[in-house]
């Protein structure tokens, strides 16, 4: 658990100061360690995080190994650990022993947990969440749930993306959202408003992500009805001004994964110094475009 602060108070912080905290996946573990050097360089608060995705389809081995490797390479003062994406049912639609992944990922002293109720019904999200928050509130560790169905781990041709954005397939319902956060408590919530995620099996994991963008209109919506920090996943290959625009109107954290992975898998077989290299500058520009450069001076007083 992070000793210099609590992430519940910094994400609600980032919230009203309207600062981005960027959560960058570790889809291998020697992705981590530059991961947090480029956000102590940068004087930048930010969240490491791994999803069970990220496990089962890549590198990362295990929660536990990941929490092992944060341990040994984290600078605590710029960084927490986070738990992202335990799914209830999985991309393949089994279902998941989501329980113990969280048991194990409070124990471990993740700073916080994402359950990911998006497959279920309304009603059962609700009840799965709230399980969850209870949990993890006992032992002082934050929750993220998801409601609406961000798209693109599914092992299935997605429609069209002009298709999904205009028909707004999968987007989160205003007045759901406002239900959902009221009854489970939860401590932010990820929504859908035009976000996709990078592909995570076959062909496609390696090509360049759809240039996907946000329904601004929407997600203020969602942001009047909820008043916690939100969460943008599928946050690579969405353009700078959008993401901007979209920090001003409740998104407070968003997920980077492709982007970074892709880089480190680009050289990885042939020199792994470099491919760390290349997720040192990844994450220094990301930085660099999100100007959250110094963002530790603000979120730290």
């Amino acid at each position: 658990m992070n000793p210099f602060m609590k992430i519940s108070q910094v994400m609600r912080l980032a919230y009203k100061k309207h600062i981005l905290i960027p959560a960058f996946n570790v889809a291998y573990l020697p992705m981590l360690k530059p991961i947090s050097d480029a956000l102590s360089e940068c004087n930048t608060i930010g969240i490491i995080e791994v999803s069970r995705p990220d496990i089962m389809n890549f590198g990362a081995k295990s929660i536990e190994a990941v929490a092992a490797e944060y341990e040994k390479f984290a600078n605590e003062k710029f960084c927490f650990l986070h738990l992202d994406h335990v799914p209830v049912i999985d991309e393949n639609f089994t279902d998941v022993d989501w329980e113990q992944w969280i048991k194990n990922g409070i124990e471990l002293g993740y700073d916080s947990v994402m359950i990911d109720g998006s497959r279920l019904s309304f009603e059962e999200n609700i009840r799965i969440t709230a399980t969850v928050v209870e949990m993890a509130h006992r032992n002082g560790v934050c929750v993220e749930a998801e409601l609406g169905s961000v798209l693109g781990h599914e092992n299935k041709k997605l429609p069209p993306y002009e298709e999904i954005f205009e028909k707004k397939i999968g987007f989160t319902q205003p007045e759901e959202a406002k239900i959902f956060v009221e009854k489970t408590n939860v401590d932010w919530l990820s929504v859908s408003v035009g976000s996709i995620h990078g592909a995570i099996s076959g062909a496609a994991k390696n090509q360049k992500k759809i240039c996907a963008r946000i329904d601004i209109k929407h997600l203020a919506e969602i942001n009047q009805k909820t008043s916690i920090p939100l969460v943008l996943h599928g946050g690579s290959g969405i353009q700078v001004d959008c993401i901007k625009e979209a920090i001003k109107n409740g998104i407070t954290k968003i997920n980077i994964g492709t982007e970074i992975r892709q880089a480190y898998e680009q050289v990885m077989e042939s020199d792994q110094k470099i491919a760390e290299k290349m997720v040192k500058k990844a994450v220094m520009g990301i930085i660099d475009s999100y100007q959250i450069y110094n963002s530790a001076d603000v979120l730290l007083t």
